[in-house]
């Protein structure tokens, strides 16, 4: 609460109700938000949840991959990072510092051009630093964790703080957060290499992604995390559902792990897809798939 006679701060991002976020997520799918809020950078972000302006719950949205907002919307106040914390620059000879909203290709791409490599598997992900960050993202055998120094945190009152790496508890597609904090940075610690020779091994990955996965059709990415020993696309294949579709929703040809958005497709059919594949994989295989794409709001009543 602010002292009597104080001034509440004056915020520089855009605040909007009832947005929809279908257009800001990579399935095109989903119901609106019952308030977005843009930040124009840290400050102002952190200025915007010490005001108590944020109606909870919180969700925070990078570049909307790997994410599924259903129908009915999400109530509370959404958090659009991309295009506001999306500060990228060098710091001393190793280290690489970048905000929550900068997409992890543009970070790959900065540090090729810096002359340090360890990081160009991030040329593979679809998603923003922050969401990197969370999941503890993975492509071509990389992690994200591996490279991470420090990172910086925001929590529901706006106050920051930096915490090293070896605070948290990190495992496959996770990473274990203190309640009410959320990523917005991080110094990722690389190695001295060369521009020439990363950037082709960048167009190396993105080729073979492009040779392994649908890209060019709306999907968000890996839908779920493999399982100890296994692949998730396999059982699924093995399960009969490669290209089976419910509505607008198809499981790829190409991948059995993605789902592709083939036109009028509702967040209640990519959710109904979800479940039939989990279903079907564990009366056939006997093995439980988790999610490894995160699903939010309510159904459409």
């Amino acid at each position: 609460m602010m002292a009597a006679g104080s001034m509440a701060p004056v915020l520089r991002g855009e605040l909007r109700l009832d947005a929809p976020l279908k257009g800001l997520t990579s399935w095109r799918v989903g119901g609106p938000a019952e308030r977005l809020y843009r930040p124009a950078d840290l400050e102002d972000l952190s200025a915007f949840l010490g005001s108590g302006q944020a109606r909870e719950p919180l969700t925070w949205l990078g570049l909307g991959s790997n994410l599924l907002v259903r129908d009915g919307g999400v109530r509370g106040t959404v958090i659009a990072l991309h295009g506001a914390l999306e500060t990228l620059e060098r710091v001393g000879a190793r280290d690489i510092h970048a905000q929550a909203g900068v997409p992890c290709a543009k970070v790959a791409r900065f540090a090729a051009r810096c002359g340090l490599k360890g990081i160009e598997f991030w040329a593979g992900i679809p998603g923003t630093v922050g969401g990197a960050l969370a999941m503890n993202a993975g492509a071509f055998g990389g992690e994200t964790w591996e490279r991470v120094a420090r990172v910086q945190t925001i929590d529901r009152h706006g106050r920051l703080r930096e915490r090293s790496a070896g605070a948290f508890h990190v495992a496959y597609r996770h990473v274990t957060l203190p309640d009410g904090e959320w990523f917005v940075g991080t110094d990722v610690e690389l190695e001295p290499g060369d521009t020439a020779r990363a950037l082709k091994t960048m167009r190396a990955l993105l080729v073979r992604r492009g040779q392994m996965q649908p890209t060019g059709v709306a999907s968000c990415g890996s839908v779920f995390r493999n399982p100890p020993g296994d692949h998730a696309a396999r059982l699924i294949e093995a399960s009969g559902l490669k290209g089976h579709c419910i509505g607008g929703a198809c499981v790829s040809d190409k991948h059995a792990n993605f789902i592709v958005h083939r036109g009028q497709a509702s967040a209640g059919d990519m959710e109904a897809l979800i479940e039939l594949i989990r279903d079907r994989v564990r009366a056939l295989q006997g093995i439980e798939l988790q999610p490894e794409v995160h699903i939010v709001g309510e159904a459409r009543p």
